[in-house]
């Protein structure tokens, strides 16, 4: 009997990472088919074999090179990026934070966003212009001011929210009861801004804060993965932290974690991810709050696992929420903000039916 019992936790263990293994690696194959869908819908069809050339711009066509490199690949490259740096931040905040309602759109990085995006807009003049770009007629007189202006707000709420934690010793809970206070704060200076803006101005906030994975250029999309991958890798390299944390602080710190560093560092990291992918994109919602808990359904609660597959859960749901965007009512595009955020509704009344006592 003993042999017997001794030979069941190594097979345990390679079924445990054989179940992981082949989870993450679904994961990935949606990826990938999200990217190839994504690559081949549009108004300029052509056959998917051109276009994956094009992406080498060995495609027969210059016209399908252009397409592909200028306007289709960096749009699917922004949404991998910024869902699974979102994916990956609403991960880690839920673990530090002790809440499975912890987000960048409810700690209000994303509303400091919206609200730095405005103020660029009404008070400095980076309002839009008629163009004959493809991306609905409209482009932004000063991009980089906006995306300036919307990043440092974003970071300014992260700075607060952690300054007051210091200061008053406050819980994880009370962070992020302090963002939802942030938030209302910043949504509401938003609305006196554009209660004073003309016409122009407050169509150029209202189509900002839609949220546009088009707007981004290569440059963009290099400090994108820049920050998303750096990030990414220092949160990897705490997944046993995380794992500790889950047994509680106490338990964390009796195997050496220090926890208010851990917070301290990871919550600025997160905002800063968060931030990066907002002041470029706009506000996206909720995907920070619902890819971690679908990963969690899929591969458990082993940070080794689920930090990866949060990543590109995010990936894939900000990629085929885009390609929704563009298909439902073609060639409109619809915001992908409003499509990300209708993920959001039936995930707070599953934590509230579900989760309850939790929260």
């Amino acid at each position: 009997m003993a042999p017997a019992l001794k030979d069941q936790a190594p097979e345990a263990y390679r079924l445990h990472v054989l179940r992981h293994t082949a989870a993450l690696a679904f994961l990935g194959a949606v990826v990938v088919l999200a990217c190839v869908a994504a690559l081949w819908s549009g108004s300029y069809t052509t056959p998917l074999s051109e276009l994956l050339r094009g992406i080498f711009g060995a495609a027969e066509d210059p016209a399908v090179n252009t397409v592909v490199r200028s306007l289709r690949l960096p749009r699917i490259c922004t949404a991998l990026l910024g869902g699974a740096g979102l994916g990956a931040a609403g991960c880690v905040l839920q673990s530090v934070l002790r809440n499975p309602l912890a987000s960048a759109s409810t700690l209000g990085i994303s509303q400091g966003a919206g609200f730095g995006a405005a103020f660029a807009i009404i008070v400095l003049g980076a309002g839009i212009q008629s163009s004959g770009s493809a991306a609905g007629g409209l482009t932004f007189t000063s991009p980089v001011t906006i995306s300036l202006c919307a990043f440092l707000c974003s970071m300014a709420v992260s700075l607060l929210i952690l300054a007051l934690s210091r200061l008053r010793s406050v819980s994880a809970e009370a962070m992020v009861l302090a963002g939802v206070a942030l938030s209302s704060l910043f949504s509401g200076a938003s609305t006196l801004l554009q209660y004073f803006a003309d016409e122009v101005q407050l169509a150029s906030v209202v189509f900002w804060t839609f949220g546009d994975l088009g707007r981004t250029t290569w440059h963009e999309v290099r400090i994108m993965a820049i920050v998303v991958l750096a990030t990414f890798i220092y949160f990897f390299l705490c997944r046993w932290d995380y794992n500790a944390l889950e047994g509680g602080e106490q338990t964390a710190m009796s195997l050496g974690v220090r926890v208010d560093r851990l917070r301290l560092v990871n919550v600025l990291l997160c905002s800063l991810t968060a931030s990066v992918v907002v002041s470029y994109v706009g506000v996206i919602n909720f995907i920070g709050l619902v890819a971690p808990h679908l990963a969690r359904r899929l591969v458990g609660g082993n940070y080794c696992v689920l930090l990866p597959a949060s990543a590109l859960t995010g990936a894939a749901l900000l990629v085929l929420g885009d390609l929704a965007a563009r298909q439902i009512l073609s060639p409109v595009v619809l915001p992908i903000g409003a499509i990300t955020s209708f993920l959001g509704a039936p995930l707070f009344l599953y934590l509230l039916f579900k989760g309850g006592k939790r929260l």
